[in-house]
């Protein structure tokens, strides 16, 4: 029972922390806040208030539509467009949607509109202790030569734990005995390797075989271990262990370097004589699979060659490993590490993202305005990874840059009509600095929408029309017609007579016009012996 309450508790228990960073570009608008929760809270916990966070009015977040920008992939947060909370959609394994770089971070977009604002929202997962440290065997069997001098070192198989940080393996612990002492080598990234270090002459006569037991304790409270035991066999003879010529070996590397570039050659020798000073060369016990897959190392010569794709996109540096072993019937082993740093070539284009978009303004909007957002990314590194983006047409619209790195804004540079031009397409293009240059194109639709800025205008003006006398009263007597440039409801026209009753004017109170189509209707009849012409306006 006590146990199923620390496990719920544990399960309830969250801590966040946020940070705003605002960042305004023109009229569209950005904003960044940062949250932290553990790993496996229940779902539907808060993760934090945004609209609290940015000062939003929380009245006016559904009409302007609050909400997540989709991603690809399943969504682990989701936003209550009424008030702007994040809550938790299901229960969150760090192991599960992070690898083991620290911090875990998880990147949200959430865009509020009319007017268009973007806020970019960091979600950091923090680890909890639910991994313990695991080796990769049971048990281990090392064979050591008697004649092995004080000093020796022997890798051994590191243990791995899931978890990250403090709760990632802190700690070796070696079962007590009067031969070997236990030293770690941290290779950063939570990874320390444990070695056995002799540290009394071993006699195969008086203990030919010794049991240890390698344990590997965590940071947590309570603390999670894992253990291996280790047999050393103690053989006779061979007493000279293979020397490498340099005490550290390094070389560089271009990416995409064909199979069969030779990157290095290392070289060791044996104090021994006959099968004892012939030196076999490997790599390493511990070494990642990923440098299996791309790197072989000649057994007889040493030499280490590429097999397989290097990109730096994937791998900057590769730390290998190397072992030169004898071929004494106990063979005595050397370690050595090679650092190949890999060189970036441009084989990346640029990337151009639209992450908030308006399709259409108004034509009188203000020179500046904010049509939409873009951001532009380069895997490569360098000159190769420096981005500089264009708009390729002639077009009334500019790219202003964002105080974020990479971001820009597609706003207005000049005065729109939608009377000339009713829609535009840019094209946005982007191009590092590599050599050979890449480049990579992203086209929008704009499209300009009516104000009513255009006045009626009639076909003639003034009109002159004739009239014989005695005609019909209530029948049509002449006809004008306006049009309009605008569209819609703004090039909708109506007709009227202007009712002044001063001079000639005096006489429209005897004429009608159709406010619809500019029909011009008699009221009576006209006397020519009475009034031979006037005129009016419409």
């Amino acid at each position: 029972m006590e146990q199923r309450g620390r496990k719920a508790w544990r399960g309830r228990q969250f801590c966040f922390f946020f940070m705003v960073v605002l960042d305004v570009v023109c009229n569209g608008a950005s904003a960044q806040i940062r949250y932290s929760i553990s790993e496996e809270v229940q779902r539907e916990t808060v993760v934090g208030n945004i609209a609290k966070d940015l000062g939003l009015d929380k009245s006016a977040l559904k009409d302007r539509g609050y909400r997540i920008v989709a991603g690809s992939t399943e969504p682990l947060f989701h936003l209550n467009q009424n008030d702007g909370i994040l809550y938790v959609t299901r229960g969150i394994d760090r192991e599960e949607v992070c690898d083991r770089t620290s911090p875990c971070l998880i990147n949200l977009k959430t865009v509020l509109e009319n007017p268009l604002e973007i806020h970019y929202v960091v979600v950091e997962i923090l680890d909890i202790n639910d991994h313990s440290p695991v080796f990769p065997e049971k048990e281990k069997r090392l064979e050591i030569s008697e004649s092995a001098l004080t000093g020796a070192r022997f890798q051994l198989q590191a243990a791995h734990d899931d978890d990250v940080g403090q709760f990632s393996i802190q700690q070796y612990r070696l079962s007590h005995n009067e031969y070997f002492r236990l030293e770690v080598k941290d290779r950063g990234e939570d990874r320390k390797v444990p070695f056995l270090v002799l540290q009394k002459q071993l006699d195969r006569e008086t203990a030919g075989k010794l049991k240890l037991r390698l344990t590997a304790v965590d940071g947590g409270k309570p603390v999670k271990s894992g253990a291996i035991d280790i047999i050393v066999d103690v053989l006779d003879v061979n007493d000279n262990s293979p020397v490498f010529i340099k005490e550290f070996y390094s070389s560089t590397l271009k990416e995409n370097a064909p199979v069969g570039t030779v990157v290095i050659q290392v070289n060791a020798t044996d104090l021994d004589q006959g099968a004892n000073s012939e030196i076999i060369y490997s790599f390493g016990h511990e070494v990642d699979s990923k440098v299996i897959n791309v790197f072989t190392i000649d057994a007889h010569t040493g030499e280490i060659k590429v097999t397989g794709q290097i990109d730096f996109e994937q791998s900057k540096s590769y730390e290998i490993d190397i072992q030169a072993s004898d071929k004494g019937q106990a063979p005595l082993t050397t370690d050595k590490s090679v650092m190949i740093t890999v060189i970036d070539v441009n084989d990346n284009a640029p990337e151009i993202e639209v992450t908030s978009f308006s399709s259409s303004i108004k034509e009188d909007s203000k020179i500046g305005t904010t049509v939409a957002l873009i951001s532009v990314n380069d895997l490569d590194s360098g000159d190769n990874g420096k981005v500089i983006c264009t708009i390729k047409e002639e077009v009334p619209f500019t790219l202003a840059p964002s105080l974020q790195e990479n971001m820009y804004a597609v706003v207005t540079r000049s005065q729109l009509d939608r009377e000339n031009v009713s829609q535009f397409d840019v094209t946005i293009i982007a191009k590092d600095s590599g050599d050979p240059i890449f480049s990579s194109e992203k086209t929008i639709s704009v499209v300009v929408s009516d104000v009513n800025d255009n006045r009626p205008v009639f076909s003639s003006s003034p009109y002159v029309f004739y009239v014989t006398e005695n005609n019909s009263p209530g029948a049509s007597v002449f006809s004008v017609k306006a049009f309009d440039c605008d569209e819609s409801d703004n090039a909708l026209i109506s007709y009227h007579i202007s009712r002044e009753a001063s001079g000639d004017n005096k006489f429209t109170s005897f004429l009608n016009i159709n406010p619809e189509n500019g029909d011009i209707l008699a009221l009576k009849g006209f006397d020519f012996e009475t009034l031979k012409t006037f005129q009016f306006r419409v």
